[in-house]
């Protein structure tokens, strides 16, 4: 586990010039999958997942690896106003947070929505109200995990691990859309949100 994708890393961070280690932040609502995606990337059950109403991850947690990546699982929103309100300070504090050289701490900002959720206002909000005032645009990956729910299971090709031609037209119709949203609500371009699954790795 702990040499798993090395090689992939150090070639990437390499090639593009990228800081070493690179720190990335997880943020999203309760639920969105953060701590099983930190388990996809590293093929590893690394993150205890939380199941049901309980969320796992209650502070900022944070996973090294190899020397050349570490995550920064924050915890999800959603759970209440007291608890929100802290959990985003801890957000901001983490993306302020400066090195002694002066450049921030955090390399990147990895959002997290739920592509099998209609409301996405709670990650989204998070996003445009504490993520993008706090992090350049540049240094934001939006991402929509369960791709394999949008359309209630169907369409995963099971046997290639990949959605079907329906299922991918619509991933990428709900990419494109959240694109837009976020540039109607704040005037600032994002790349093109990714989608995956973490559940299928």
């Amino acid at each position: 586990m702990k040499n798993f994708r090395l090689d992939i890393f150090k070639e990437k961070m390499w090639q593009n010039g990228l800081p070493i280690p690179l720190d990335i932040l997880l943020v999203g609502a309760t639920g969105v999958g953060k701590s099983s995606t930190i388990n996809a990337l590293f093929g590893s059950e690394i993150a205890k997942v939380g199941y049901g109403v309980d969320p796992e991850t209650q502070h900022i947690k944070d996973y090294s690896f190899h020397g050349y990546l570490r995550i920064h699982d924050s915890a999800g929103l959603g759970d209440g106003k007291e608890a929100d309100t802290q959990h985003t300070k801890n957000i901001v504090s983490k993306l302020l947070h400066k090195i002694d050289s002066g450049d921030a701490f955090i390399d990147l900002a990895f959002v997290i929505l739920d592509a099998s959720s209609r409301d996405m206002g709670t990650t989204f909000n998070l996003l445009v109200q504490t993520v993008l005032p706090n992090i350049d645009p540049d240094r934001v990956i939006v991402a929509i995990n369960q791709a394999d729910m949008l359309m209630k299971g169907t369409n995963w090709d099971t046997e290639l691990n990949k959605p079907n031609n329906e299922l991918l037209s619509l991933l990428e119709e709900k990419a494109i859309s959240v694109q837009k949203r976020i540039q109607e609500s704040t005037g600032l371009t994002v790349k093109k949100p990714v989608y995956y699954s973490a559940r299928h790795n």
